[in-house]
């Protein structure tokens, strides 16, 4: 089978299904799920020392202190699991629902910039939900098998 990623197949109009053993789907897998694990990692610095712009955005939400220790701790757990093959769409799932919350919160409470940022907070939160959708869509073959195990209306 050919990777869509590479090249469509040859003797077809649209491209085979890229299999998780391709090599260039690997790599591109593995860019995205660095790109948001480098992003939320290096967040989580300022929101445990309780840099200024941290203790901000959560006051400003109404959940200082207690809403900025838990978003770290929820992020870092996204960063462990998308470090990791096999955990990698529940660091996805986790990192695109915290990044929709952050998104939310800069477009209803904060705005896109917060303390003179140019809006590089947004931008670094829609990146992160960004690269968490192609890490979910790269890995959809995974993420069917999670749905299909944690859905209570399966049939046994």
């Amino acid at each position: 089978m050919d990777c869509p990623l590479a090249s469509p197949h040859p003797n077809s109009n649209s491209a085979a299904l890229c299999p998780a053993s391709c090599p260039r789907h690997r790599a591109v897998t593995w860019t995205f799920q660095l790109l948001a694990a480098v992003i939320l990692g290096q967040t989580l610095f300022f929101k445990f020392t309780g840099a200024p712009e941290s203790k901000f955005i959560f006051s400003t939400l109404g959940v200082e202190p207690w809403g900025r220790f838990a978003t770290g701790g929820l992020e870092a757990i996204a960063v462990v699991l998308l470090l990791h093959r096999r955990f990698a769409v529940y660091g996805a799932v986790l990192a695109l629902g915290l990044m929709t919350g952050a998104i939310f919160s800069h477009l209803t409470r904060l705005g896109l910039v917060v303390h003179n940022d140019g809006g590089l907070l947004f931008a670094l939160a829609v990146t992160v939900w960004g690269s968490s959708l192609v890490i979910l869509w790269l890995r959809r073959n995974e993420l069917t098998k999670v749905v299909r195990r944690w859905n209570p209306f399966a049939a046994p």
